[in-house]
């Protein structure tokens, strides 16, 4: 495997994003978040995103899933609010609403699914961000010409990225710095390649590495806390480079502060709840 001649994440990474908190802050200045996901049996996924969300300091978290999906997601987390989205048709007025957009965790490859994609694609506000996740990643890659976006900020782990370039998940791995910069070439914006040392690349930007995290963390739910944790951070700093570096360090931060107790057996949702310490770490106001 190449050795990656990119810098190592820290935590200022983390502090560069979120600095400390005025004392007159309202939530409506942290940003207002929309996930959208959970296709058909897949409620899970959305809801630990915006936990995530939530947990680093996003202002305001909603999800847009499935109408049969409002008690799995409200239910567990009464922070979060809901909006029932049985078909596409409801996105064009509601995605004006939100300062970053979290498209893919749960969302499956149906034809619901296709179409919430392709409506979020099409009928965003100019220059609004947008997290990429999961299965919009795969419905992306099989687009003929899914475009480039300097909006966006894409997270596949090594099969999603060889799947959007078009080559195998072997390739990506024996070169990951060449891999995640051929990315943000190809679609423009930033992209997190998810693995061992996850890279963060964006235009014009040098690619960084992150040296925490541990094998713990290999377990489902575990990208689509990533995906939140990004957002929200964007939420509160508008600025996508610097959001996904302090998601992604944080996140593996806050795996490794549950490893300390042992690796297996840590979910998901444990990381999530362990985001708000990583992001607080460095004293009151963070």
């Amino acid at each position: 495997m190449t050795v990656l001649p990119v810098r190592p994440l820290t935590d200022a990474d983390i502090a560069a994003a979120l600095p400390a908190r005025p004392r007159d802050a309202q939530k409506a200045d942290f940003g207002r978040v929309l996930v959208v996901g959970g296709g058909t049996g897949m409620p899970g996924a959305a809801r630990l995103a915006a936990e995530a969300a939530l947990r680093v300091g996003a202002g305001l978290v909603t999800v847009a899933s499935l109408p049969e999906h409002l008690a799995a997601v409200v239910g567990p987390r009464p922070e979060l609010m809901f909006q029932a989205l049985p078909d596409a048709t409801v996105l064009p007025a509601l995605l004006p609403q939100f300062d970053v957009v979290v498209i893919g965790p749960g969302l499956g490859r149906s034809d619901w699914s296709r179409s919430v994609l392709d409506t979020v694609l099409s009928r965003r506000p100019a220059a609004q961000p947008l997290v990429v996740d999961a299965d919009a990643l795969n419905l992306l890659a099989s687009m003929h010409d899914p475009g480039r976006d300097a909006c966006w900020i894409l997270t596949p782990h090594p099969g999603e990225a060889a799947r959007l370039l078009g080559t195998t998940g072997s390739a990506v791995q024996s070169d990951r710095v060449a891999a995640v910069e051929q990315l943000v070439a190809r679609l423009g914006g930033v992209v997190v390649l998810k693995g061992a040392g996850t890279l963060v690349a964006g235009e014009g930007e040098p690619t960084v590495r992150c040296d925490a995290g541990n094998p713990g963390m290999a377990v489902p739910g575990m990208g689509d806390v990533l995906a939140g944790a990004i957002a929200g951070i964007l939420a509160q700093c508008r600025r996508p480079i610097l959001a996904a570096r302090a998601a992604v360090q944080a996140h593996a931060r806050a795996g490794d502060r549950l490893a300390a107790e042992g690796e297996r057996g840590i979910l998901a949702g444990e990381v999530a709840t362990a985001l708000r310490w990583a992001v607080n770490a460095r004293g009151p106001g963070r």
